[in-house]
């Protein structure tokens, strides 16, 4: 088995310099190209994975469809023969995750959410075009540079129209419990156009509100429950991006966005977009009047020892 790669070492003509991410299967360098002096991001598998024939299809089809695709909000992977090993060479990006920057900034103010989702539509429009679905958004596989450019990564699920359909028997494991998968995805749907568009719909939500849709829900509970608003988390949302956002995620994939460029267009039209008189919101607005209608009886109930005792206390006293 191979031993395992640490900064400073060389593959072929790279020289690894910082680990700039890590997951269980790969490790990500920042490195140097020495025949050009230019730097590169290195993606290496770990020992351990270079044997599972599931991770081996995932790597080596994220390198195939990178290769294929020339778009800026596309993170490209240079073509690279002759390796002695298994690795993947991709241009420098000089950014950090859409997760790396929610967690520093919890959310974002309106007009930049809308900006990096536009940018993030006019990458998946460009995919979608290509018979590509990503499968996989989420802000781990989203880059994001101080102008809020964008570059998609990532791509080791991604499914292309009309290719043999590649059952992976670990999806689950893979994925985990993401709260950005589809719903059609997690009933065992291959998923297309339509799920990375629910996938953006929850970055959105979660750029705006702060925090996604169903935290802490079973993902196979979510379709049974509705979001909270997301004007009643962050008042300055307006009514219609509320509304885009709403048509992104809903349960059923006919009901959504057909695709990128739809998304994108009410995203640049706010102005023009038609809010609906929503049973999801009518729903959660007589939850939660119930819920604080239940608050404030216990509140009431528990008060009345107290108001009791100290009527008692008034009339002893005088």
């Amino acid at each position: 088995m191979r031993t395992t790669v640490s900064s400073g070492d060389k593959l072929d003509h790279y020289l690894l310099e910082e680990v700039v991410a890590r997951s269980r299967t790969v490790s990500v360098f920042r490195g140097t190209d020495l025949n050009t002096n230019r730097p590169v991001a290195v993606k290496v598998p770990h020992p351990d994975m270079e044997s599972d024939p599931t991770f081996s299809v995932r790597f080596r089809r994220e390198e195939e469809i990178c290769k294929s695709m020339d778009h800026p909000g596309i993170m490209k992977v240079l073509a690279e023969d002759g390796r002695n090993q298994t690795y993947m060479v991709m241009e420098w990006f000089e950014g950090v995750t859409l997760r790396r920057l929610l967690d520093g900034a919890r959310k974002l103010p309106s007009d930049r959410a809308v900006r990096i989702a536009l940018s993030i539509c006019e990458a998946l429009d460009y995919i979608q075009n290509h018979g590509v679905v990503h499968r996989d958004l989420k802000p781990e596989n989203v880059m994001v540079d101080a102008g809020d450019h964008i570059k998609l990564i990532g791509f080791g699920l991604a499914a292309q129209v009309g290719a043999r359909r590649i059952t992976f028997t670990n999806l689950s494991q893979l994925v985990g419990t993401s709260e950005y998968v589809s719903p059609e995805e997690l009933k065992g749907k291959r998923g297309d156009a339509r799920s990375d568009i629910y996938s953006l719909g929850v970055m959105l939500y979660e750029m705006l509100a702060g925090q996604t849709p169903f935290p802490g829900v079973d993902p196979f509970e979510r379709v049974l429950k509705h979001p909270i608003p997301p004007r009643e988390l962050e008042p300055s949302i307006s009514p219609q991006l509320q509304e885009v956002t709403y048509r992104a995620l809903e349960p059923e994939a006919k009901n959504r966005y057909a695709n990128a460029r739809d998304f994108a267009r009410d995203l640049e039209h706010l102005d023009r977009v038609g809010v609906v008189d929503r049973s999801e919101l009518r729903a959660w607005k007589k939850q939660h009047t119930a819920r604080l209608r239940k608050v404030l009886t216990y509140v009431a109930v528990a008060l009345v020892p107290i108001v009791v005792f100290t009527l008692l206390l008034y009339f002893a006293r005088h």
